[in-house]
């Protein structure tokens, strides 16, 4: 199986939610997963970024994991979403601050654009905080829309975005 034909999911936050970090969060969600026919199968390091597009919020922690599933791309956004709902998630304005995001990042290299899900991630080729974690569990994935490497992409970012983007040691 290629690494286009596999499931990754990005996860990010920023905010703490019922005692639990950023990192915690993460962590929990990726235990909810199991619990919703989604299998965690290799999960990134923890990275942190600034928060965008106010650098003065807390700044995010983010990973990426390539998960196994039956579900349909869009039943799994559903599971996505009420895991999201489940640990504090609250959708104010775009952009802001969040206890949990989770994004389908690719999903078997399916092409989808249709209101609600859209498939690659739109902006994941933009997202050091994206291409970097997932770089780690996937260094020979390609976006299934330019067809363009990971390298190739992360190449493309600013200095700057990702000496901005750091590993969590």
């Amino acid at each position: 199986m290629t690494e286009l034909a596999k499931i990754y999911v990005a996860l990010g936050a920023n905010l703490p939610w019922d005692g639990l970090s950023p990192q915690e969060t993460l962590t929990e969600a990726l235990q909810r997963m199991s619990g919703r026919s989604v299998t965690p199968v290799s999960v990134s390091g923890y990275w942190t970024s600034p928060a965008w597009p106010d650098p003065a919020r807390p700044a995010y922690v983010n990973a990426v994991a390539e998960i196994a599933t039956d579900l349909s791309a869009g039943r799994l956004l559903r599971v996505l979403l009420d895991i999201e709902d489940g640990l504090g998630r609250e959708r104010n304005m775009r952009w802001d601050s969040r206890t949990l995001d989770l994004d389908i990042v690719d999903y078997r290299g399916l092409v989808v654009d249709e209101t609600g899900l859209t498939l690659p991630h739109p902006r994941a080729q933009e997202r050091a905080f994206v291409l970097l974690p997932l770089q780690e569990i996937a260094p020979n994935w390609f976006h299934p829309v330019s067809k363009r490497g990971i390298s190739e992409l992360i190449s493309c970012l600013s200095d700057e975005v990702l000496v901005e983007t750091r590993p969590i040691r």
